[in-house]
């Protein structure tokens, strides 16, 4: 069975809690991303989405100057380098997000998103069953 750490991304640019939500757009802006994760001395601490930033920013009229820390996600799922690619996209699936931080002893190693799945030609169909009720959630949110 494979593991995420053959197919996750490993240099991952991040930001640090000393970043404000204008900078951390500007890097999104300049990788063209649409999440950053967010580090404290190479530990994760949160990730901040481009639509954290529409949602928690500029819908609830915060400067763009607002620490990320106001606006990041903290309750984060991650995966380890370890974990099979099955686990991950089932992971993915239940809790409808796109994107994976991997970590190893509470640091930043990678990230794995939907995108690394779909490259990959997984026999079991998990990144598609994956992608699909993703897709479906985000489709249903759009209709309503």
């Amino acid at each position: 069975m494979e593991k995420i750490r053959e197919i996750m991304t490993k240099d991952v640019e991040s930001c640090s809690l000393l970043d404000n939500v204008y900078e951390v757009a500007v890097k999104m802006k300049e990788l063209n991303v649409g999440a950053i994760p967010i580090v404290d001395q190479d530990r994760l601490v949160g990730m901040i989405t481009d639509r954290d930033i529409v949602i928690r920013c500029i819908a609830e009229k915060h400067p763009a100057s607002s620490k990320v820390q106001d606006i990041m996600s903290d309750q984060l799922i991650t995966v380890s380098p370890d974990t099979t690619t099955r686990e991950a996209a089932k992971l993915m699936a239940k809790h409808q997000i796109r994107r994976l931080p991997v970590v190893e002893n509470g640091k930043l190693v990678g990230i794995v998103s939907l995108g690394d799945f779909a490259v990959r030609e997984l026999t079991d169909d998990q990144a598609k069953q994956a992608l699909s009720q993703i897709s479906e959630q985000t489709y249903n949110e759009l209709q309503h």
